[in-house]
């Protein structure tokens, strides 16, 4: 009778495991590429709920790059929506440790666009290229970037890159390479601290000016009193870089309706 007992308990535990739902895992998976010899490292970071594919995001993190708090950013833009690629605009031996190191970084690239822009070019390609390894509808990336990476994805939108739409989150506006007349193909959505000491009015104006001349679908939302770095909640630099806890709220949302818009998640 013992035995049997154990034997019916067994069943029904088997019976019950099949029935509850599994739940989804976010995986995060290191990406390398290769661009004018120079080695790149990223994350790939999705959902792993079910295999059907979704549209892809090329994410360009600060001047800080590749680390633990853009895969966390990442994680929450991909959710169970999207294909998320921590994009790596430096190269894999280039971890800047603090501020002084990560201006350093950047400043090549923010003094040649054409690099730039060619690199965050490689970064899209490499999401490309995970079409069967990961559940990716390669026909359907946008790209959203934080600080030196909402000006990243700019320059991708400015180039006409194959992109759904593009988000800046307190990105800086100016270009030495202005899109060309009639050339705005991708939408563009930036998100603007209006206290950001970085981001002039003649830079807004003149961002205007130039979209209008491309032709360019475009969106330009200032939230008042943030200053920079207001969307992402490990800055606290003050007074130039801090989170805005009601700003990043609705930045957040604004960014999440926008792709839901372009990607027709």
């Amino acid at each position: 009778m013992q035995a049997a007992r154990k034997w019916q308990l067994a069943v029904l535990a088997l019976c019950v495991s099949a029935a509850l739902p599994a739940f989804a895992k976010m995986q995060q998976r290191p990406l390398e590429w290769q661009h004018e010899g120079t080695t790149f490292s990223g994350v790939l970071v999705y959902d792993d709920e079910g295999d059907a594919r979704r549209p892809g995001v090329v994410m360009v993190p600060n001047w800080r790059g590749v680390n633990a708090s853009a895969v966390a950013k990442a994680e929450q833009i991909a959710g169970d929506d999207y294909v998320v690629l921590v994009a790596d605009v430096y190269g894999k031996n280039v971890r800047p440790k603090d501020n002084a190191e990560a201006a350093a970084a950047s400043k090549p690239l923010r003094d040649d666009r054409a690099v730039l822009r060619a690199r965050a070019n490689a970064a899209l390609e490499a999401l490309k290229s995970q079409a069967g390894r990961a559940p990716l509808d390669v026909a359907n990336i946008a790209a959203v970037g934080f600080c030196f990476g909402g000006t990243t994805v700019l320059e991708m939108a400015r180039a006409g890159m194959p992109l759904a739409g593009v988000v800046s989150l307190h990105g800086g506006l100016s270009t030495s390479a202005p899109a060309a007349a009639g050339s705005g193909k991708v939408p563009i959505l930036v998100l603007n601290g209006a206290a950001d000491q970085g981001v002039t009015g003649d830079d807004i104006a003149a961002f205007g000016k130039e979209m209008d001349g491309a032709g360019a679908d475009w969106q330009f939302v200032n939230f008042s009193g943030a200053v920079h770095c207001f969307a992402e909640s490990d800055a606290n630099s003050p007074p130039g870089c801090l989170y805005d806890p009601r700003a990043a709220k609705r930045a957040w949302k604004m960014m999440d309706n926008f792709l839901e818009e372009r990607l027709g998640d």
